[in-house]
C-alpha cells in the first residue's frame, strides 16, 4: 500500500469553513466596480447579471470564490467592470442578505431593487389576492355536471 504523504483528501477540504457567520465590514463600490443582481447561473463559473446601471453582463466568478461562495439567482453581487469588454465583468464579492438590506438603506441600491431573501422575504406583495385563485361552485352547479 502507498504511504500517505499529504495532509488528507477531499474530506479535509470539505470540512474547512471560512467562518462566514461572523460580521464583516460592508464593502462599497469603487470606480471600475458596480453593484449587480444575478439573473441566472450559467455554469462553468459564470452567471448573467443585471447591473444597477441597467446593462446585462456576463459575469465570471473568480477563482477565490469558486466552489467556496455559492451564488444563486437573485443575489446581490459586486462586479469589477472590464476596460476592454463592456458586456463582461468579474464577480468580486457576494453580499449576504443583511448586507444587501444595508446597501439599500444607505441608498447605494435603487429602491425598486427586489432583494432575494429566501422563503420569508418578498411574498407579501404578490400574495394579496391569493384567496381568489379558486372557484366556488354551488350545489346545483355540481348536480348539472
Amino acid at each position: 500500500m502507498p504511504k500517505n504523504k499529504g495532509k488528507g483528501g477531499k474530506n479535509r477540504k470539505r470540512g474547512k469553513n471560512e467562518a462566514d457567520d461572523e460580521k464583516r465590514e460592508l464593502v462599497f463600490k469603487e470606480d471600475g466596480q458596480e453593484y449587480a443582481q444575478v439573473v441566472r447561473m450559467l455554469g462553468n463559473g459564470r452567471c448573467e447579471a443585471t447591473c444597477i446601471d441597467g446593462t446585462k453582463r456576463l459575469c465570471h466568478i473568480r477563482g477565490k470564490m469558486h466552489k467556496k461562495v455559492w451564488i444563486a439567482a437573485g443575489d446581490i453581487i459586486l462586479v469589477g467592470l472590464r476596460d476592454y469588454q463592456d458586456e463582461k465583468a468579474d464577480v468580486i464579492l457576494k453580499y449576504m442578505p443583511d448586507e444587501a438590506r444595508l446597501l439599500k438603506a444607505y441608498g447605494e441600491l435603487p429602491e425598486n431593487t427586489r432583494l432575494n431573501e429566501g422563503i420569508a422575504g418578498g411574498l407579501d406583495e404578490e400574495d394579496e389576492g391569493a384567496g381568489d385563485d379558486y372557484i366556488e361552485f354551488e350545489d346545483e352547479d355540481i348536480d348539472k355536471i
